[in-house]
C-alpha cells in the first residue's frame, strides 16, 4: 500500500508551471473583483477561499474561489444585489453565470479554470447569518492546521474519492467535499490511516469533537462548529461507497483505484431500464438537479404503486436544457392481474365494504387459508412504457413536482433501454446498471 501512496502522492502534485499558470488566473481574478468593490462601502474586504487558498487543490480541476466579505448590518436583499453586481462587472470578459447555493454567486471560467465569486458576511466564529460566513474561517483554519505533508494527502484522498466517483458536494453528487477531505486527513492525519480508520468504522461513528446529536450513517464534525455535521449533505450510498472503497483498497490496493474505471454491463439490464426524457426551461443547475431527483423519487413511487418493482433510480441532466430519470426495473411488463387481499370474513362490515367496491370489476374473487377474501383485480396497463406514458399525459400532478410541470407539458419521451442515446448519457445509465468490481472486491 505505501508504495503505491507514495507514486500517487508524486503524481498529484501540481508542478511548478502548473502552479504558476494557476496563480497567474487567480491573481487576474482577484484584481478585477478588487477593483470592481471599491465602488460600495457595504463591502468591508475580499479573500481567496477554497481549496486555492488552502493549497489542497489537484491541477487538472482546481476552482479558484474569491470571497467577497459584506457589513453584517447590510440585509439580504441588498447583499445579493450588490454581489451579483461585481460578479458580473468583474467577470464580464469571461461570460459569467449565476450558480445557486444558499445565496446566488457569480461563476466564470478563466482558461478553464472556473472561477467562484462568493458573497458572504463579515461575521465573528459562530455568528453566522449564512452557509458562505463559515467559509473564510475554513480557509485560515486549515492553511493553520494543515502541514505540507498533510496537504498532499489531502491531494491523495481526493484523487481517490474521484475515481470512487463520490467526490463532489453539489446536489446531483452529494459526495464528499474538498472541505469534508481535509477534515479527514486532519482528524486522521494520512490518507493510509483514513483508508484504515474508514474501513472499519461503524453506523453513527462521530469523527470530531461534538455533545450535538445526529442521525446521519456516520457523523464529521466540522471543526470550526461542532454543531454541523458534514456527513448531513453525503448520500447513503457515497458514505457505503466509501465504506467499501477503502475494505477494498486496505485488503487489495493497486492503482486500479487511481484510474478511469471501465464498466460493463449485461444487455438484460439495459432491457430493463425505463428512460423518460424532457427538455426544461433554463434555471440554476441547483434548482434543476433538486426537482429533477424529486421527479424521481416520485416516479419511482408511482412505478411501484402501478407493480413495477423498481431495482434502482437515477437521474441526470446537461444543465442547460435536458434532463433524464433513469428506472431500473425487475421487469418492464408485468401480469396482466394482480391479487388484492381483503379483509377476514369475520369482520362483517369490513367484508361488506370490501365485496362491495370490488365484485363488480373482480375477475376472480375467494376466501384464502387465511380467512381472508381476495379479489383478482385486472391491470390497466401492464407494459411500463404505456404505464408511465398515460400518468404523464394524464395525472402529471401526481408524479411531477410542480416546478416541472410545465416543461413536461411542453412534451417528454418514455423509451426502454438505450435506443438513440448520446454516449454521455449511455455512461451515466451504464454506470447504474454495472457493477464497480474495486468497490465490490472478495478475498
Amino acid at each position: 500500500m505505501k508504495q503505491i501512496i507514495s507514486k500517487i502522492g508524486k503524481s498529484v502534485i501540481p508542478t511548478n508551471n502548473v502552479k504558476k499558470v494557476k496563480k497567474q488566473i487567480a491573481d487576474e481574478a482577484f484584481a478585477l473583483v478588487e477593483n470592481q468593490i471599491k465602488k460600495y462601502t457595504e463591502i468591508t474586504g475580499l479573500e481567496f477561499g477554497g481549496s486555492y487558498a488552502k493549497d489542497t487543490w489537484l491541477s487538472k480541476d482546481a476552482d479558484v474561489d474569491i470571497f467577497i466579505k459584506f457589513k453584517k448590518s447590510i440585509p439580504d436583499e441588498k447583499f445579493i444585489e450588490i454581489s451579483k453586481k461585481v460578479g458580473f462587472e468583474s467577470m464580464k470578459k469571461y461570460d459569467p453565470y449565476v450558480r445557486y447555493s444558499e445565496h446566488p454567486y457569480v461563476e466564470a471560467k478563466i482558461k478553464k479554470t472556473r472561477i467562484n465569486v462568493v458573497p458572504c458576511y463579515d461575521v465573528d466564529l459562530g455568528e453566522w447569518k449564512s452557509s458562505a460566513d463559515r467559509s473564510p474561517f475554513h480557509t485560515k483554519f486549515m492553511q493553520n492546521a494543515l502541514t505540507p505533508k498533510m496537504r498532499n494527502e489531502v491531494r491523495i484522498l481526493k484523487t481517490f474519492l474521484k475515481f470512487t466517483k463520490i467526490y463532489g458536494a453539489e446536489i446531483a453528487k452529494q459526495g464528499f467535499s474538498g472541505y469534508v477531505s481535509e477534515v479527514l486527513i486532519l482528524n486522521f492525519g494520512s490518507f493510509e490511516n483514513v483508508i484504515k480508520s474508514i474501513a472499519k468504522i461503524q453506523q453513527n461513528q462521530i469523527i470530531g469533537k461534538t455533545s450535538k446529536v445526529f442521525e446521519t450513517s456516520i457523523i464529521i464534525v466540522d471543526p470550526i462548529d461542532s454543531n454541523r455535521n458534514l456527513a448531513a449533505a453525503i448520500s447513503n450510498e457515497n458514505v457505503g461507497k466509501f465504506v467499501l472503497a477503502c475494505r477494498s483498497f486496505q485488503s487489495n490496493p493497486t492503482f486500479q483505484f487511481f484510474k478511469p474505471k471501465k464498466l460493463k454491463s449485461s444487455k438484460n439490464n439495459w432491457e430493463n431500464v425505463l428512460v423518460v426524457k424532457f427538455n426544461f426551461k433554463m434555471r440554476s443547475p441547483d434548482i434543476i438537479w433538486g426537482q429533477v431527483k424529486r421527479a424521481t423519487t416520485s416516479l419511482t413511487t408511482q412505478l411501484e404503486l402501478g407493480g413495477f418493482n423498481v431495482l434502482r433510480s437515477k437521474s441526470y441532466s446537461d444543465e442547460q436544457n435536458e434532463a433524464y430519470l433513469f428506472f431500473l426495473l425487475e421487469s418492464t411488463k408485468i401480469p396482466k392481474n394482480y391479487s388484492k387481499s381483503g379483509p377476514e370474513f369475520f369482520r362483517e362490515s369490513d367484508s361488506d365494504n370490501f365485496i362491495s367496491k370490488n365484485i363488480a370489476k373482480t375477475e376472480l374473487m375467494w376466501i384464502s387459508d387465511d380467512k381472508k377474501i381476495i379479489s383478482l383485480e385486472k391491470r390497466r396497463h401492464s407494459d411500463v412504457v404505456k404505464f408511465m406514458t398515460e400518468l404523464l399525459k394524464n395525472n402529471l400532478q401526481t408524479g411531477i413536482p410542480k416546478g416541472l410541470q410545465s416543461d413536461f407539458q411542453k412534451g417528454f419521451r418514455v423509451f426502454i433501454g438505450n435506443k438513440n442515446l448520446s454516449k454521455s448519457i449511455k455512461e451515466v445509465i451504464s454506470e447504474m446498471i454495472s457493477t464497480d468490481d474495486t468497490i465490490f472486491h472478495s478475498n
